[in-house]
């Protein structure tokens, strides 16, 4: 008599399993822009996806929760890992929000953040709860890791107003910007967010950029 047990089915793999969730998110997305959130159906998302329902329901249970995976696949991991970024021992606030922030924001329409930030904008009233998902996962952590390179930089004598640490989503006011002028006129005479933040950033660090312009001239000099 064969006493052995049966096998146990395997589970997917990692990379299977983070396949699918992006799979099942690319096409939550396409449906809450095509039809709104109201008008989404989880039926919809799992066809749209090619998966069945209940796989679907493996990974997200309600459509709160799908919009949440959403916000958290294409906004908050990274943003999570930014907090867990130090600048180098002589890098500039400056340097290092190029070096971090600056691909981000260059990449929001292609990563379609940008799509996300358009549904949040017009779905967020009728749907106070996704405006607080997207808050939690995404304005929380950008704030705090603003605020903390606000306060580096005014330490260091890189930014002489105290502005962007007291209000550290300014920084992110172009990104804003181009979201919705993308969204509204973007077919005619879009604008590029990546662009868009260099020249925010030649704003708010312009007394930084002339300091190590006349150190560049005494240098020469001497």
């Amino acid at each position: 008599m064969d006493k052995r047990r049966p096998r146990r089915p395997r589970s997917p793999s990692p990379a299977k399993t983070a396949r699918t969730r992006a799979t099942i998110v690319t096409a939550a997305l396409d449906i809450f822009l095509d039809r709104g959130f109201s008008g989404t159906r989880m039926d919809d998302v799992a066809e749209r996806a090619g998966v069945g329902k209940g796989t679907l329901y493996l990974y997200f249970r309600t459509k709160h929760s799908l919009f949440a995976g959403i916000v958290e696949e294409m906004m908050g991991r990274t943003l999570a890992s930014f907090n867990f970024t130090q600048p180098e021992p002589q890098e500039s606030a400056r340097s290092f929000i190029e070096r971090t922030l600056q691909p981000f924001v260059s990449g929001l329409e292609s990563s379609r953040r940008a799509d996300v930030m358009r549904l949040v904008i017009a779905e967020g009233t009728r749907f106070p709860e996704l405006a607080e998902t997207y808050r939690r996962i995404t304005l929380e952590p950008l704030a705090r890791l603003i605020r903390r390179l606000a306060k580096l930089a005014i330490a260091r004598g890189e930014l002489q107003s105290k502005a962007l640490a007291r209000f550290p989503l300014l920084l992110v006011t172009p990104a804003l910007l181009a979201a919705v002028w993308n969204g509204l006129y973007g077919a005619e005479t879009p604008l590029d967010p990546g662009q868009l933040f260099t020249a925010y950033l030649e704003l708010i660090f312009n007394v930084d950029n002339s300091t190590r312009n006349e150190d560049q001239v005494k240098g020469r000099g001497g």
